[in-house]
């Protein structure tokens, strides 16, 4: 691990952190528990996002191991997965969490959710708000059972572990410290927390 400041996302909401070419950023589940919805958006293009649908395609797996890239819309490999500590369960699945999403949860009112989370960092940015795409929602456990269901399970991680994603082209990474505390998939106690990151400049 990098020796970089380590930098917090609040609980329940995003960071957004411009990575050029050459850098990486370290992820870390510093209570072993917390989801972090993460994006890739190509720098100076208006539509080029990493997309899992298509790196599922070129790796013929769930979620890329290290030293497996993540790909963008435009096939173009953006993210090299470099290292990863955890026990490598993280989600390529389930979209973002969104504000209809709680509502049909059950939940009276306005919640924070990952999509708004995620055009709030942009923006910070100064960067305009966009169409959520699916992200890597690392750290995040969805079994598939035999018979083809998804199961929202509670996290198989421990304190300290990380994920470490090297930019193979300019481009704005952004996180969301996922709010969900209905179902377990941040804890069984299902409360979230701050998620952590640092950035790792280029060699």
């Amino acid at each position: 691990m990098s020796d970089a400041e380590l930098q917090t996302i609040p609980a329940g909401h995003g960071r957004a952190v411009r990575l050029p070419a050459g850098a990486a950023i370290e992820i870390v589940n510093v209570t072993g528990t917390q989801v972090i919805d993460t994006w890739a958006f190509l720098e100076g293009t208006g539509d080029g996002y990493m997309s899992l649908p298509h790196t599922r395609v070129e790796t013929g797996r769930m979620v890329p191991r290290p030293g497996e890239a993540f790909l963008t819309n435009r096939r173009e490999e953006i993210l090299r997965m470099e290292e990863d500590t955890s026990p490598g369960i993280h989600d390529t699945i389930m979209a973002a969490c969104d504000a209809a999403r709680y509502e049909r949860l059950g939940c009276a009112g306005y919640h924070r959710n990952c999509a708004d989370n995620m055009n709030e960092a942009l923006a910070d940015l100064g960067l305009p708000a966009r169409e959520c795409p699916q992200p890597l929602n690392l750290f995040m456990n969805i079994p598939v059972h035999p018979d083809r269901s998804l199961e929202q399970g509670a996290p198989v991680g421990h304190p300290g572990e990380f994920v470490r994603l090297r930019a193979l082209r300019d481009c704005v990474v952004v996180m969301s410290a996922c709010p969900q505390d209905i179902t377990p998939i941040n804890g069984a106690d299902r409360a979230p927390q701050d998620g952590h990151y640092r950035v790792v400049p280029a060699d």
